[in-house]
């Protein structure tokens, strides 16, 4: 009887262990998974701090130059003595020549405000789509940053069957994901480009020409899902096939093949926003 009641009263405790157990299981793979959006988000942050670094480094220099001539001016002015016995035309030009010289430095400052604008942009993207992404095999979806240009590189296995342009199950869930994110971000466009190998198409199907035509009907296959399943705005979106000519490893082993098949969304960058950026910042300064 006494060996009854001992176990009755440590059913519960063992219960409570088990679940103690659970929960700190699950809060230690949350933590990590969000260590690892932490230390992402670091190191392009520490990428942006060197670019800035390198930048105000320029500014500095440039700053330098400008001193120096402002300086010799100054000491021609000085020199001649008295502005007066300057001929109207040398006085003109010198005046220009400060002006041209002010111009410069102001537009500049303005050119590092807008790049550090467009940085925190990019950094912003690439933290939302890897929070969006977390959960996605690393070796099938990559996002990187190449030139302060936005990657998304999917591969071939996750959205496609050898040979087939039709979307799997699988890959409409995680396009779904990157459709979420790029919805919140109405003012990106991207490029959806096919990518191959070298091994040919099966000549036995009348669909198919070879390779080239292969990349671009995986990437129109995708577009075509990203607007009609998860309403991308089309007008934001281009199909680009490159077939196997932009490859990533050897084409010569399966795992270099295996690497080369893949989709890449591109975003592409708003150049008419970043000097518009720039124009703004003159008109400002200048008021």
């Amino acid at each position: 009887m006494n060996k009854f009641l001992i176990l009755l009263l440590a059913i519960p405790v063992l219960l409570s262990s088990c679940v103690s157990q659970k929960k700190h299981a699950a809060l230690e793979a949350q933590h990590k998974e969000t260590k690892d959006l932490l230390n992402s988000a670091t190191v392009r942050l520490n990428s942006c701090i060197d670019e800035k670094a390198k930048s105000d480094a320029q500014v500095a220099a440039l700053r330098d130059q400008i001193g120096f001539l402002k300086a010799n001016n100054q000491e021609l002015i000085n020199n001649m003595g008295n502005l007066t016995t300057l001929s109207q035309k040398g006085a003109e030009n010198l005046e220009r020549s400060l002006e041209s010289l002010k111009e410069k430095d102001m537009r500049i400052t303005r050119m590092q405000d807008a790049v550090t604008r467009r940085d925190s942009v990019t950094l912003a993207l690439v933290t939302s789509l890897k929070g969006a992404l977390v959960d996605i095999n690393d070796s099938d979806i990559e996002v990187n940053v190449e030139k302060g240009v936005v990657f998304i590189s999917i591969s071939d296995k996750l959205l496609f069957n050898s040979g087939s342009y039709t979307v799997s199950k699988r890959a409409k869930e995680v396009l779904g994901k990157v459709a979420r994110v790029i919805n919140d971000k109405t003012d990106i466009e991207f490029m959806v480009e096919g990518h191959t190998d070298n091994v040919p198409v099966k000549k036995d199907s009348n669909v198919l020409v070879d390779n080239w035509d292969l990349s671009v009907k995986r990437a129109a296959a995708v577009v075509r899902i990203l607007q009609n399943d998860f309403l991308v705005d089309p007008a934001r979106m281009t199909a680009a096939g490159r077939s196997s000519y932009v490859p990533l490893d050897d084409n010569e082993t399966a795992t270099g093949r295996a690497r080369n098949r893949r989709t890449r969304i591109v975003v592409l960058p708003k150049l008419d926003q970043f000097y518009d950026l720039l124009e703004q910042g003159m008109e400002a300064a200048s008021k």
